[in-house]
């Protein structure tokens, strides 16, 4: 007997029950992604290592990517991420494109991270940016597609909420408290810790890092003052068009997010569970005027937000807000009554499709009891049978597998028959 090959580590397998979830994540996706007016992309899933190097940052690109050598003997990874793409794709035909150009993508992503709960190796991911607005105005907007997306899934602002920052309102906070130019990633990330660290080692970490005691306790009434957004042009004019595009309530400044990729430089934001049921961010992102000059473009402006679908559906499920599971994409069974009506019965489904229906056609002649009852389990609203007297008088049997009535009708009358049980089901 042959041994059993287990799926590796850190993957996933979408049987149709969590193929069903990820599609409702996508669709909800997709229509907030339109709504705004963006369009779908992709890019490759196998990129040059080179790609990450320069602006992701160090960890992702020796520690998480999953990186391998090709037959041509060229340094390759399967894509951690996808603004660096992005950011390629858009300079090769910066000449050619219409900006501001607002771009969505929802495709599968790898990182060799270790698995946790809201943590895999593989995941999909939702990526949508505006490159070439250099406004608060357009970094609202991607705020707005993020809260737009939220509400559209049930996501209640008592159950999600996005914290907004920017980066250059915490820099001259930081050139207040001096400190050096050299520190600054440094600090950056610490600040990014804080909600992961007990408050004593986090104390100690930053003295570690080079702070002194003065700039460690100017550092952290930074960091408890949420009115600090009102000293910053770009936050008071970003959250006056939140609250135009409806979306305020959502929103709340939070001095303590700063994103840790080094390409942000303005306003940042992350979106969390309220619950803290998962304490990864349901989705983050910023602005990054600097990328595109990295990869071979004239500088160019951008913002815009990834979120996987890992933490979202760990989320969606546990809130209920995932649609019922439907076992079929068929809404009507077509029954087989024995081979020699068994042609008939598939040119009956024919004429349910071509009228715009799905029908799934039983797929032999066996007991009609065991059809029904297959029907049910795939949760379907119809059946119809066509038996030898039917056959011969032009007559369909129309059951409704909700109320168990029947009824024989002409064989042309069965669409409509069937489009009525649908409509009341």
């Amino acid at each position: 007997m042959a041994s059993k090959i287990n799926s590796v580590k850190g993957t996933r397998e979408f049987y149709p029950e969590q193929m069903f979830a990820r599609n409702f994540i996508y669709a909800k996706v997709r229509a907030a992604s339109e709504m705004f007016g963006y369009q779908e992309w992709d890019g490759p899933f196998i990129e040059p290592i080179d790609l990450y190097a320069a602006k992701s940052g160090e960890e992702l690109v020796k520690k998480q990517s999953f990186t391998f050598e090709d037959r041509g003997g060229d340094l390759v990874t399967l894509r951690p991420e996808l603004t660096p793409s992005l950011a390629r794709m858009i300079a090769a035909k910066q000449g050619e494109l219409n900006f501001p150009v607002r771009w969505w993508s929802f495709g599968p992503f790898w990182r060799y991270e270790t698995p946790q709960r809201g943590r895999a190796r593989e995941f999909f991911q939702w990526n949508i940016d505006m490159l070439g607005a250099d406004s608060p105005e357009a970094d609202a907007e991607l705020i707005a597609v993020g809260a737009t997306f939220l509400r559209s899934v049930g996501l209640s602002p008592s159950l999600t909420q996005i914290s907004v920052n920017n980066r250059r309102l915490m820099e001259s906070q930081f050139d207040l408290l001096d400190i050096p130019a050299d520190k600054r990633v440094d600090v950056s990330n610490l600040v990014d810790r804080r909600g992961k660290m007990e408050s004593a080692k986090w104390d100690a970490y930053a003295l570690e890092l080079g702070l002194n005691q003065k700039q460690l306790d100017g550092l952290k009434d930074l960091l408890g003052n949420f009115d600090l957004w009102k000293q910053s042009d770009e936050l008071t004019r970003t959250f006056a068009a939140l609250e135009a595009l409806g979306v305020k309530e959502y929103v709340k400044f939070d001095p303590n997010i700063m994103r840790g990729l080094l390409y942000y430089t303005g306003t940042v934001f992350e979106a969390f569970d309220t619950s803290g049921s998962v304490k990864r961010a349901i989705f983050g992102g910023g602005r990054y005027d600097n990328l595109l000059a990295d990869v071979g473009g004239q500088p160019l402006s951008g913002v815009g937000f990834a979120m996987g679908d890992v933490v979202v559906g760990i989320i969606l499920q546990e809130a209920g807000l995932v649609p019922e599971f439907q076992p079929s994409p068929a809404q009507v069974l077509v029954t087989v009554f024995d081979e020699k009506l068994l042609t008939q019965s598939y040119a009956l489904a024919a004429e349910l499709r071509s009228a715009g229906l799905n029908a799934m056609v039983y797929p032999e002649p066996t007991k009609l009891p065991k059809q029904f009852k297959f029907a049910d389990k795939m949760k379907m609203k119809a059946a119809l049978v066509l038996g030898p007297d039917e056959a011969e008088k032009g007559l369909v049997v129309v059951k409704n597998l909700t109320t168990g009535e029947q009824a024989q009708v002409r064989r042309e009358a069965v669409l409509e028959s069937v489009k009525e049980i649908l409509k009341n089901a």
